[in-house]
């Protein structure tokens, strides 16, 4: 507590005003709550950091496998059967021969094929499809370059022991956990049926026992589906909580890609200076240079077989005006004092422009005069 008159309690307050605010403020401005820049997003992506749930392509595989194999599984096993069949009753007639062995393997693998080519597209089909719908068209090499970090053991066990491997432990045991409830509750509804099978027919047995199969791992399938769905949004959010930025990130992000303000200063000086410098070599081939007299200088240039008007070569404002002036001098061109003229072409036309049309008569009439003392005609 500071008391009237205390000089120390004073000095303490200001002393903590003075640092301990500068540090609190700096802590706020470096506290990452703004929303990343669109590059900060290119950037991230061209390394591979996007928004990706490693379970979408796995649930949407397991469930929808299970879902081709309860609608076309009665084909695939006539064909399996074919495949039995005909191995037990025609292929071990055959002589082991070279030629018998092609036919025999080419049969056999198409047969196959058959079964095993459907559920390979369709696997590779899924997997394409569910990164492609996260992510879109993507294509680095980013995350394969090898970094030293990878191999630190001390990384290592800082990301076996992190927070992030808590969350998979803990998805994990869900996953099992649900998918044995789920399993549970597919045997406990066919319990009665499971107490019978004793007394069925092998085929009765192999068809219950493979449509419980089959639903089983559709139900599993979704429930993964689901928990992949609800772990794909919990995987955008925490990359776009990673993708925040600070003011400052902000501000120099922002100075990298719009360049050092010092240095774009030094940029645009030295581009008025080669303006100047291609301006002043243009005043010897001008006709006339108009004046204020003291404040403005416009130089006008004239050439009827390239020009539809008179065109302002160069102008200038109290020293740069002086300047034209001299450089007039230098090279006899004719310099003419006109206030309302010059005041109007400095304002209004640019250099490299033609003059307007509403000051035609007033540039025709100089230039007139100008011609005549010249002794010119045009």
């Amino acid at each position: 507590m500071i008391r009237p008159g205390d000089e120390h309690g004073q000095n303490r307050a200001e002393f903590a005003a003075a640092f301990l605010f500068p540090v609190e403020l700096q802590f706020f401005n470096g506290e990452k709550t703004e929303k990343a820049t669109p590059q900060k997003r290119k950037d991230a992506r061209k390394k591979g950091q996007v928004a990706r749930s490693a379970e979408i392509a796995p649930a949407f595989n397991i469930s929808l496998m299970f879902l081709f194999f309860l609608l076309g599984g009665s084909w695939m096993l006539d064909v399996l059967l074919d495949i039995m069949r005909e191995s037990l009753t025609t292929y071990s007639r055959w002589q082991v021969t070279a030629e018998n062995l092609s036919v025999l393997s080419y049969q056999l693998a198409f047969e196959a094929g058959k079964v095993v080519g459907p559920i390979m597209l369709l696997s590779l089909l899924i997997g394409v499809g569910a990164n492609f719908l996260q992510v879109g068209p993507l294509f680095t090499v980013e995350p394969l370059k090898m970094k030293l970090e990878k191999i630190n053991p001390i990384q290592g066990a800082k990301r076996i022991f992190s927070l992030r491997s808590l969350v998979e432990l803990g998805k994990a045991l869900l996953k099992i956990s649900i998918g044995l409830y789920i399993a549970y509750l597919v045997i406990w509804n066919a319990k009665d049926e499971l107490l019978q099978l004793s007394l069925k027919s092998i085929d009765s047995v192999l068809g219950f026992t493979a449509w419980e199969v089959l639903k089983l791992g559709v139900y599993i399938g979704l429930m993964l589906v689901v928990l992949a769905l609800l772990d794909y949004l919990f995987q955008r959010y925490e990359h776009e909580r990673n993708l925040r930025m600070s003011k400052q990130d902000i501000k120099d992000e922002f100075k990298r890609l719009e360049g050092d303000p010092l240095i774009k200063s030094k940029i645009k000086e030295r581009q008025r200076q080669m303006a100047m410098r291609r301006m002043m070599q243009q005043i010897p081939h001008a006709d006339v240079v108009i004046t204020n007299p003291t404040h403005f200088a416009v130089a006008i240039r004239y050439d009827a077989e390239t020009m539809s008007a008179p065109t302002v070569v160069a102008k200038g404002q109290d020293y740069l005006a002086l300047k034209i002036k001299e450089i007039a001098k230098k090279h006899r061109i004719i310099t003419m004092e006109n206030k309302p003229l010059a005041r109007a072409l400095y304002h209004q036309v640019e250099v490299g422009q033609q003059i307007p049309e509403e000051l035609f008569k007033a540039v025709a009439e100089v230039l007139a005069y100008v011609y005549k003392l010249q002794g010119k005609v045009r």
